[in-house]
C-alpha cells in the first residue's frame, strides 16, 4: 500500500487515466459500435472485425494501466500500447478520407494522429524533482 504522502508522478497520472479511457472506449467498440466508427475504418473492417479492434483496445489500456502500476521501467511498453491504437485510428481514417470514403472522416483523423503524437511527447518529458522541504525553522 502506497503511503498518503507519496506523490504520484504525472507520468503515471497520465498511462493510468488513459489506459482506463482506452479500455472504456473498447469496450465501448465491443458492445455497439458506431457508425462512423466502423465507416471510418473500412480499410482495417475489411482484413479484422470491429469486436477485435474493440478487445485491442481494452487489452493496450490494460497494458498502460499495468504499466503505470508496476514499474517505471515499464512505463515504454505503456506509452507504445496507448499511442498504437490511436495511431492506427489515425492512418485508416486518414486512408478513408483520401480515397473519399467518408469525408468527415478527416476529423477524426486529425485528432487520433494528434493524440498519437501527444502520448509520444509526453513519453519523452521527465517527472519535475520532489520537493525538498526546508528543515524546521527555516524560511523561504
Amino acid at each position: 500500500m502506497w503511503p498518503v504522502h507519496r506523490r504520484v508522478s504525472r507520468r503515471i497520472l497520465f498511462l493510468g487515466a488513459l489506459g482506463c479511457g482506452w479500455i472504456g472506449y473498447g469496450l465501448g467498440i465491443v458492445t455497439d459500435p458506431r457508425y462512423g466508427t466502423s465507416r471510418g475504418l473500412a480499410p482495417i473492417n475489411r482484413h479484422v472485425p470491429m469486436e477485435c479492434l474493440g478487445w485491442m483496445w481494452v487489452v493496450t489500456g490494460g497494458i498502460s494501466l499495468l504499466s503505470a502500476l508496476v514499474f517505471r521501467r515499464a512505463q515504454p511498453a505503456g506509452f507504445a500500447a496507448l499511442a498504437t491504437p490511436a495511431a492506427l485510428w489515425g492512418v485508416a481514417f486518414t486512408v478513408t478520407w483520401a480515397k473519399g470514403g467518408f469525408p468527415s472522416a478527416s476529423g477524426s483523423a486529425c485528432a487520433w494522429l494528434a493524440f498519437a503524437v501527444a502520448i509520444y511527447a509526453v513519453s519523452g518529458l521527465t517527472d519535475p524533482p520532489p520537493r525538498v522541504r526546508p528543515p524546521e525553522g527555516v524560511r523561504r
